[in-house]
């Protein structure tokens, strides 16, 4: 009795999360990642940028890589000198923070939300993902 009434409450409560509605989240918690680093993806960002949202852009590449291609309005701190309590003023811009394909973006952004206790979003799949969608980079 009690294991079918288990069953019953759990089949409803995830009918129920399904049922949710069709919209497809902008920022993803990422699964298994410690609490508070969250993704976006590059046309989420990119519709964002364009709506003119604010949004601090942190490239955490090598100086190298930032030159042969970023986003525009972004600012380049290598992940060998992030260091989260020294990162310049948002003014209110919410911080996004992506590399070339999300692995040392995903280390700094599990830095970032240790340090300040917030959410820290980086760009699921980097740059690599940006240029497959056929978003465009800013070139020096």
């Amino acid at each position: 009795m009690i294991r079918q009434a288990l069953f019953t409450g759990l089949a409803a409560g995830l009918l129920a999360a399904c049922a949710g509605g069709g919209a497809q989240a902008e920022e993803t918690q990422i699964a298994g990642a410690d609490a508070g680093v969250l993704t976006i993806e590059p046309r989420a960002l990119s519709t964002r940028l364009e709506a003119g949202e604010p949004i601090q852009l942190i490239d955490v590449r090598t100086p190298e890589e930032f030159a042969e291609g970023h986003l525009e309005g972004a600012v380049n701190i290598p992940l060998d000198r992030f260091d989260p309590t020294a990162l310049p003023d948002t003014n209110g811009a919410k911080r996004m923070l992506y590399c070339r394909s999300d692995r040392r973006s995903g280390i700094a952004a599990d830095r970032l939300a240790e340090a300040t206790g917030r959410d820290a979003v980086h760009l699921e799949g980097g740059i690599l993902a940006w240029e497959a969608a056929g978003l465009s980079l800013q070139r020096d």
